[in-house]
């Protein structure tokens, strides 16, 4: 055993791809209803007006999940604590596909939310296995899979429900969950955290962390402003191309698969923060960010060409963003990364929570430039953060 109690033995390549799926699939259970809420929310007696709660709720879910369950991987054996998630995940789902009642649908699709927070054990697991020199590139390769499961359930659900009905899509994503569990069960190495303490002292500790690791802080800040503005987009943006473009469910379904482009960003950007990049990648992908909205505010003969160009550069800004900040935080203290991942990721799913819900009042207010320009400002703001506080540093070094 090593240091820090898990098996010694290498991450292959296919170990790591494996992960990157699992990853992928875990999270894509936060994002399968959102496209087919009009679909069963009338079947479980939800109105219109409250079904958005179902998406609401699993966000709610998850973020709690990400507090208050996932710093236990600093103190329980991983593999079981992800076992465990999984299989309430996989009885959520089941549930959801059985349900008919109001109740019942939102009291499990907040459990749904919870349980899917396993994918946060399973990074770290992964940065604990890996080397120092190749983890950039790691945890590029996983946070790729973990993307694509974002922004490829929401197509994915759709098609589902068009041909198979809304409760085949819980069904084959319960089915995922069973796939998963085997592939943890037989192929991911045992850790047990050498760090002794209580749960509540744990959780105690997280505050700790924030106060003492100013990187953390910042990193976490700066996300969370990126995270932001994707969900702005990707929230507003098939309102726009159904009121603007006139495109259909599916048709909407398929521009969200061009967007999937940007998870290449990931294993690429984790190659060059190994090699020493991560200021110039840093930067770079801030100001991506940030300029790649401004051409969607003209009258363009293919408008619709522009935003896909804009889901992609957008996509692949926020990835980059999130494994250079990933790698950051997790270099902080290795005894501490659940904690240090949970602290991250929450402040992360916080911005997204906020950039989805101001999309529909923004673009009843504004339409589509007020989008543009809000879900550009956030990057910007975190690109003038980043230069703050990096010349901050400097100026303390020198």
């Amino acid at each position: 055993m090593t240091q820090t109690g898990v098996s010694a033995q290498p991450l292959s390549n296919t170990l790591v791809t494996i992960i990157a799926l699992c990853c992928g699939l875990i999270v894509a259970n936060i994002y399968y209803a959102q496209p087919i809420i009009e679909l069963l929310a009338p079947e479980v007696g939800l109105s219109s007006r409250s079904a958005s709660l179902i998406v609401s709720l699993t966000q709610i879910g998850y973020a709690s999940g990400l507090f208050f369950l996932v710093p236990l991987a600093d103190l329980v054996e991983n593999k079981k604590l992800m076992l465990v998630t999984l299989g309430v995940s996989f009885l959520s789902l089941v549930g959801t596909a059985l349900a008919d009642s109001p109740n019942v649908m939102l009291i499990l699709c907040l459990m749904i939310g919870i349980s899917s927070v396993s994918v946060q054990v399973l990074i770290p697991l992964a940065a604990h296995l890996s080397s120092d020199e190749k983890r950039g590139q790691v945890l590029g390769n996983i946070m790729a899979g973990l993307l694509l499961g974002i922004l490829l359930a929401r197509p994915i659900s759709s098609l589902i429900a068009d041909h198979f009905g809304w409760r085949a899509v819980f069904y084959f994503a319960a089915g995922c969950m069973v796939f998963i569990a085997g592939v943890i069960y037989f192929a991911i190495p045992s850790r047990q955290p050498t760090h002794k303490t209580t749960y509540f002292k744990l959780l105690k500790s997280l505050k700790q962390l924030m106060i003492s690791q100013p990187v953390l802080r910042q990193r976490s800040l700066f996300q969370a402003l990126m995270f932001a503005s994707f969900s702005l987009f990707w929230t507003s943006v098939p309102v726009v191309l159904a009121r603007e473009y006139g495109l259909s469910q599916s048709e909407i379904a398929l521009f969200a698969l061009v967007g999937a482009a940007g998870a290449v960003a990931a294993p690429i950007v984790g190659r060059l923060a190994d090699k020493g990049y991560t200021h110039q990648v840093s930067l770079l992908a801030k100001l991506i960010a940030a300029l790649c909205f401004l051409p969607s505010l003209f009258e363009l003969p293919y408008g619709i060409i522009v935003l896909a160009l804009t889901g992609v550069f957008i996509d692949f800004a926020v990835q980059a963003n999130m494994v250079l900040g990933q790698r950051a935080v997790y270099a902080l203290e290795p005894q501490s990364r659940a904690r240090l991942n949970a602290i991250y990721m929450t402040s992360i799913f916080v911005g997204g929570a906020v950039g989805s819900l101001i999309a529909s009042p923004l673009y009843e207010a504004g339409g589509w430039t007020a989008i543009a320009l809000v879900a550009a400002g956030m990057p910007l703001i975190s690109l003038i953060g980043y230069l703050l506080t990096t010349k901050k540093q400097s100026k303390a070094v020198s």
